[in-house]
Order: structure tokens, then C-alpha cells, then sequence
């Protein structure tokens, strides 16, 4: 998403910004919001972890899409269905309007001053795909706990950016159970776990991400990494490998888990 918006967003004045619904707001109201926005030009945008991330100079406008989100940019007036679900709206000087589009609104927006920025992202944990985050760190960041290995995996404060989809690939490609105590996990096997978590994210990036409902990229296209599923959404078909049956369940933290019996031992 990110990658999509930024070419029409960065150096861009916004001329104004109005929201539909304060509910996702964190931390700030709406006219707090609205004239932080108005004027401002956006300097850089980037991702960390989940969260979008608009560089206003005074300012960071920190957009976490959640599972129904979208950050997106339309040269033309909105459909009123596009307009149903759009949160937040800001005119650019370019004639470009940034959307960010919440079909449930379980998303969050926050307004940060780069003193509380810093205080926020430096409570995440290190980047996946960063060079500098080496086999060693992995293993040691995740390795002390008793909780399933999966559940450690998605902890924004372990390392970032592993949502449920990847955890169940990544899994399954380094064959690890997901209910397997993260203390139990072997440094080999952090080691190999590690190199599928960049991998899958990678080409679900070059896919464009996977769309199951409501996502779309930044230019509102749809992904195409959910033909690439092994597990994920899969339980009560083949193993891809082996034939089994895959096994779901939701006990391991309350979110969707398909895993192969076998392949996992």
C-alpha cells in the first residue's frame, strides 16, 4: 500500500480533511486531527511495521489498516460506494485525494509529534526483512517463551509485520507445529523459520499482497499472494506435500491455524 501511494503523495500540500467516524481515532480528536492536517506537507511516506506512515515535518500520521484497511489515492471523484467506506479524505495540491478506507473500522489513526514517534516505534520489534537483523537475534527475541511459537511470531513487540497469514506459511514451510512451545523451537530451526518469514514476505509483496475480502494495494488493485497459499485457508484440504488432510483450529490463539499433521511434526 505504501509503495503505491507514495509517488502521488510525497511532496504534496493538503488542502483539507474531514472524517467520517472518530471511532478509529487514537489519542487525538477530530479538530485536532483536521488542522494538523490542513496546510501540511507531506515529506516522506514510509511503512513500519503494520502502520503507514505520513512524515508531516511537525507531525507523524500513523495509519494501521488492520485487516479491513486501505491507504489509497484516486485521480478522479470518489463512487459513492467508494465514498461509503472512506474514513479519511484529504485533497492534495496536485488534484490527487488520499483516501484511507475502512470497510469495518478496526483500523487506527494516530497523530504523533516526532518525540512521541520515536517513543512509539521504539517499542516495536525489529524488522524481518532488515539486513541487520541477524539468525541470532531472531532465535534470542523469541526463544525464552513457553506460549506457542505462533503466537510469539505475531508479537509486534518480538519482531514486526508477521500477521496471521504469513505466520501460518512461514510455518509450514519450516515445518514447525504452531502449537510447539517457542522455547522448544531449536536455533537451526529459528534459523530456517527466519529465512521462510522473508521469503513468504517478499513474495507476498512482489504479489501485491493477498486479498481475501476488502484489501487492495495503494492504487486499488487487488493482491495476488492468496493463490500462493499452502495452509492458510486451506484446512480439510491436501497437504500440498503430503496429501493429508490439513488440520484447523483456533485454540492456539484464537485466530485461524491450519497446519499439516504430518509435515509438522
Amino acid at each position: 500500500m505504501v509503495r503505491g501511494v507514495r509517488p502521488a503523495l510525497v511532496g504534496q500540500t493538503i488542502l483539507s480533511a474531514s472524517l467520517s467516524h472518530t471511532d478509529i481515532l487514537r489519542d487525538v480528536t477530530r479538530p485536532r486531527l483536521v488542522r494538523a492536517l490542513t496546510g501540511a506537507t507531506i515529506r516522506e511516506v514510509f511503512r513500519r511495521a503494520k502502520h503507514g506512515v505520513l512524515d508531516l515535518g511537525d507531525h507523524r500520521l500513523v495509519l494501521q489498516p488492520g485487516m479491513t484497511g486501505n491507504l489509497l489515492f484516486y485521480r478522479r471523484p470518489l463512487t459513492a460506494a467508494e465514498a461509503r467506506y472512506a474514513v479519511l479524505r484529504a485533497p492534495l495540491s496536485n488534484g490527487v485525494e488520499f483516501v484511507f478506507r475502512d470497510v469495518r473500522r478496526i483500523g487506527t489513526i494516530l497523530l504523533l509529534h516526532p518525540r512521541g514517534w520515536a517513543r512509539y516505534t521504539g517499542a516495536l520489534g525489529p524488522e524481518p526483512l532488515d539486513a541487520q537483523f541477524t539468525e541470532a537475534e531472531f532465535a534470542e527475541r523469541l526463544r525464552h517463551s513457553r506460549q506457542a511459537i505462533k503466537k510469539v511470531l505475531m508479537d509486534q513487540r518480538k519482531v514486526v509485520g508477521v500477521g496471521n497469514i504469513y505466520a501460518n506459511e512461514a510455518l509450514f514451510a519450516a515445518r514447525i507445529r504452531p502449537s510447539r512451545q517457542a522455547r522448544r523451537v531449536s536455533r537451526l530451526e529459528y534459523a530456517h523459520l527466519l529465512a521462510e518469514v522473508r521469503r513468504i514476505l517478499q513474495a507476498a509483496i512482489d504479489a501485491g499482497g493477498s486479498t481475501i475480502r476488502d484489501y487492495r494495494t495503494g492504487t486499488g488493485e487487488i493482491g495476488e499472494f492468496q493463490h500462493e497459499f499452502q495452509v492458510y485457508d486451506r484446512a480439510g484440504e491436501p497437504c500440498t506435500d503430503c496429501r493429508t488432510l490439513l488440520t484447523g483450529t483456533h485454540r492456539i490463539d484464537g485466530r485461524q491455524t491450519v497446519y499439516c499433521r504430518v509435515c509438522q511434526r
